[in-house]
């Protein structure tokens, strides 16, 4: 078929985790995007999710870090954090290890992936899941891009990765959904935890909805890391979505920021061609 939904979220813990804390101001109309985003997601009838997500260090470490990784599983277990800390209780996410491995095999045609048929979800996964598919009933299919530990995959190859994605779902019968989750600017885990720059976040989504290739992967490291802290390395997996829309353009639903959340509030979605 093709890629039938595009779409990207925030996936910060304390949307779950801290989200009685949130100011209702805001919290209340970005969970009301949330579910708007849910509903489109759900009018496109996808036989699947695939989520691309950013590695937090719950399934690879310095001594094996891929730079792109795709899980091809039956199922799948999560979260890997406390559930009653996260407050999203432990359970078995559906997976297609047949679909997985289909798609997997196209993107290899044209960008070195690794595969895994074990994968623990953590909260870049669930948290999304909860709002999106809050039954857990839609079969998912992961991808992690390394946003942790350098050497970074350069942006451009982000953009790539998101074209081998995009062509593997045209290839394949069933209807793929996609979602990229992660922070923009967040300084998670630092003295600076809570730290927002919501301009840099306004303007990056500028640039996504637009879909301007050159001006999404023109950001080096040093400025993210100045401007956006060491969780603004998290585009990458906001740029792979737009490359797997690349000719199409999009909507910001939300941004704002949310300081209990340590992120921004955040929600955009391509219009695809039918």
């Amino acid at each position: 078929m093709s890629l039938v939904f595009a779409g990207i979220m925030s996936h910060g813990p304390g949307m779950r985790a801290r989200e009685d804390r949130a100011d209702p101001a805001v919290r209340d109309p970005f969970f009301a995007t949330l579910d708007r985003l849910r509903e489109r997601l759900e009018e496109a009838r996808p036989d699947a999710l695939m989520i691309i997500a950013a590695e937090h260090f719950a399934n690879f470490f310095m001594n094996n870090m891929p730079a792109y990784c795709i899980g091809m599983a039956e199922d799948y277990e999560g979260p890997i954090e406390d559930p009653e800390w996260l407050r999203i209780p432990r359970r078995i996410v559906p997976g297609n290890a047949d679909l997985s491995q289909r798609i997997i095999g196209k993107v290899m045609e044209r960008v070195d992936v690794a595969y895994a048929e074990e994968w623990k979800f953590d909260h870049g996964i669930m948290v999304p899941l909860s709002f999106l598919t809050p039954e857990f009933e839609l079969p998912v299919i992961p991808a992690n891009i390394n946003c942790q530990g350098p050497p970074l995959t350069p942006l451009s190859r982000a953009y790539e990765f998101g074209g081998a994605v995009r062509a593997a779902c045209d290839a394949v019968p069933e209807r793929i959904a996609l979602i990229g989750t992660g922070g923009i600017s967040h300084w998670p885990a630092t003295p600076n935890s809570g730290k927002i720059n919501v301009e840099w976040d306004r303007e990056f989504l500028r640039r996504w909805a637009i879909n301007d290739r050159t001006a999404l992967t023109s950001y080096s490291d040093e400025e993210t890391l100045r401007d956006a802290g060491q969780g603004g390395f998290e585009i990458r997996t906001l740029v792979a979505v737009a490359g797997a829309c690349e000719g199409s353009m999009g909507d910001v639903l939300f941004c704002e920021p949310i300081p209990i959340f340590a992120t921004s509030g955040f929600a955009a979605v391509m219009n695809l061609e039918s």
